[in-house]
């Protein structure tokens, strides 16, 4: 009788919990997060808290002398009889003022000083 080749049976893993790491697991985890963080660095790239925080500051950019300007406009506008309307003029103001100061922002974040 010959006895035929057995292949031996798996070891059954144990259930870890997830993000329990043995110690070589974890050296190497934080080796790897810490490699990536240095080629983002390197490289320029920026997260998406960056993208966000670039975009708020855009918009608030924009915003902020937009409204200043309309509500100077209807100040003016209460206080005048004006055949003009202020509120739309400086609107229109803040709006460009506005545009003109997000795009600086934008610029010099990118870096084309």
């Amino acid at each position: 009788m010959t006895r035929e080749p057995t292949t031996p049976t798996p070891r059954p893993k144990e259930d870890k919990p997830k993000g329990a790491y043995e110690p070589d697991d974890l050296a190497d985890v934080v080796a790897r997060k810490q490699a990536r963080k240095e080629r983002a660095r390197a490289e320029g790239k920026h997260g998406l808290a960056y993208g966000f925080g670039l975009f708020g500051l855009v918009g608030w950019s924009v915003a902020v002398p937009t409204l200043l300007g309309i509500s100077l406009g209807v100040w003016i506008d209460s206080r005048s009889t004006s055949p003009y309307s202020w509120t739309l003029m400086l609107m229109i103001a803040g709006l460009t003022m506005g545009c003109f100061n997000a795009w600086y922002w934008v610029r010099k974040e990118a870096g084309d000083d």
